[in-house]
């Protein structure tokens, strides 16, 4: 039985164009739906408003028109609900690790006593493998290390969705690889419904359950939706030797370097339908349906058990 957590409904977002004569459209019409313990990764071109979207679910921002629903309630502002983990750090410099986490934890618990907290905070310091460096502070911790604190500190809170906006592009492609397999690893055990902004194809597919391609902006809208059928227990090693990795790999690649440049033309030809875009999964089916019995041999459900089903080839 679907869980939707998270439902994006007709959203649009416009600013002012300098001089005040007209409005540019960042996106129009967005629908998107999140099932609870969903990892849903956003891929598209810079300018396609994948950040302005996070930051409307952040309530950092305000839609033109549309709204975002969560656990039933509208999204009106910032919230503990809705932790987020942004590229930089974001760590106050005067505190150490466990004062960063600490401050959080005090902020989404105030009637705690300093044992809870503290206790609390050190629970996940020791997620993340930072037992030893509670007492550091920033400018001790390499970048890798800092973000990990950023990490540990939105996971808490507890929240019902974590949001993180190309948390792991700065790092070195090697510290990159181990921050992806921890965050992979806890929020596998959490349950923890995840939306992610990344450029990297392959964290997409190593990290995500749907990946949701946006056309170019401005005026961008999803394209479609990629539904990752490689097993849920998949490691770095394993995914690049499934026979579905390539075949998902190319669409996405050839959706990114072609398809996305042309994707007006594709409309013009065949028609799109904003609130219902499609499901694909190539290498494994053509369109999906969400609402058919799984078949073993086409489809993987998700973690929130969805059933998956080819409709077509």
């Amino acid at each position: 039985m679907s869980n939707k957590l998270i439902s994006i409904e007709g959203l649009t977002k416009r600013y002012p164009t300098p001089g005040g004569r007209g409005t540019m459209t960042v996106f129009e019409d967005l629908w998107l739906s999140i099932e609870e313990g969903e990892f849903v990764c956003v891929v598209g071109h810079s300018g396609c408003g994948k950040s302005t979207l996070l930051n409307i679910l952040a309530g950092l921002e305000t839609p033109t028109t549309g709204g975002i629903i969560v656990n039933g309630k509208e999204i009106s502002g910032p919230s503990l609900d809705r932790a987020v983990i942004f590229q930089g750090h974001a760590l106050m410099p005067w505190l150490s690790a466990l004062g960063n986490i600490e401050l959080a934890v005090r902020s989404r618990n105030p009637s705690w006593s300093p044992k809870q907290v503290r206790e609390h905070t050190l629970k996940y310091l020791a997620l993340v493998n930072l037992s030893d460096a509670v007492d550091r502070k920033p400018s001790q911790l390499s970048g890798g290390m800092k973000q990990r604190v950023g990490i540990a500190r939105a996971l808490s809170l507890e929240p019902d969705v974590l949001l993180m906006d190309e948390p792991f592009s700065a790092l070195d492609a090697l510290t990159r690889g181990g921050l992806q397999d921890e965050v992979l690893e806890i929020c596998d055990a959490r349950k923890q419904t995840t939306f992610m902004i990344t450029h990297d194809v392959d964290e997409a597919l190593y990290l995500a359950d749907k990946i949701v391609l946006m056309t170019n902006g401005p005026d961008a809208r999803i394209a479609e939706i990629v539904v990752n059928t490689l097993p849920r227990d998949r490691t770095r090693e394993s995914m690049f030797k499934h026979p579905r990795f390539y075949p998902m790999r190319n669409h996405l690649m050839d959706f990114l370097v072609t398809r996305s440049k042309t994707f007006d033309d594709e409309v013009a030809a065949n028609g799109h339908d904003r609130k219902n875009p499609p499901l694909v999964s190539p290498g494994a089916a053509g369109v999906l349906s969400v609402d058919t019995a799984a078949t073993e041999e086409t489809s993987t459900p998700g973690k929130s058990g969805a059933p998956l089903q080819a409709a077509g080839g």
